[in-house]
């Protein structure tokens, strides 16, 4: 099997065949992707949960209410579901972040929670719980099985794009409506 592009920076989106439900019609970051394996988080899988209850259930205490306090934390996958992951655009000086492009960075240290709770966020930001990972060689195997979809990753379906309507943005970006999609594909 030929190497394939590094994949950070990319969304995966879920082909329809997928029939795992975390991961159906599920759009997922790509953090990392090297020779050892790939780290996402999936940014379209709410759970039933707002900043609020998250920075509430943490002993955080939430000022006056504030639209920030309403977003959705999302399900990041399936590991590690009680760690927290924010995507965020660069801003602020966190003990655990790291820079994954010119327009995201990721941080998983408290101090970016709390100063959530002092109204102090990034004006963009996706916060998840868990995430998603692939061993070597196990992503370029479900590429090849045609499990996913890959783009370069879009800020604006990250930040600004219904949870709802993320699945059809990002496939269509690949230049089809997500009802062209077949539960099969195949190899020209």
């Amino acid at each position: 099997m030929e190497a394939l592009t590094n994949l950070q920076n990319h969304f995966l989106i879920a082909m329809p065949s997928i029939d795992d439900p975390f991961f159906q019609r599920s759009v997922t970051f790509i953090c990392e992707h090297n020779q050892d394996g790939a780290m996402g988080l999936v940014i379209n899988q709410p759970v039933e949960m707002n900043v609020a209850n998250l920075l509430q259930q943490l002993e955080i205490v939430v000022p006056e209410h504030s639209s920030m306090f309403d977003q959705q934390v999302f399900a990041g996958g399936p590991l590690a579901r009680d760690r927290g992951f924010v995507l965020h655009a660069p801003a602020g000086d966190w003990r655990s972040s790291a820079k994954l492009s010119e327009e995201l960075m990721i941080t998983t240290s408290k101090d970016i929670l709390e100063a959530m709770g002092r109204g102090d966020a990034p004006e963009k930001f996706l916060l998840t719980l868990g995430y998603a990972g692939w061993e070597a060689g196990q992503l370029e195997q479900e590429l090849a099985e045609n499990s996913w979809l890959t783009i370069p990753a879009d800020p604006d379906i990250l930040f600004n794009t219904p949870v709802n309507e993320r699945w059809q943005k990002a496939t269509e970006k690949l230049g089809f409506h997500s009802w062209q999609l077949g539960p099969e594909a195949g190899h020209a």
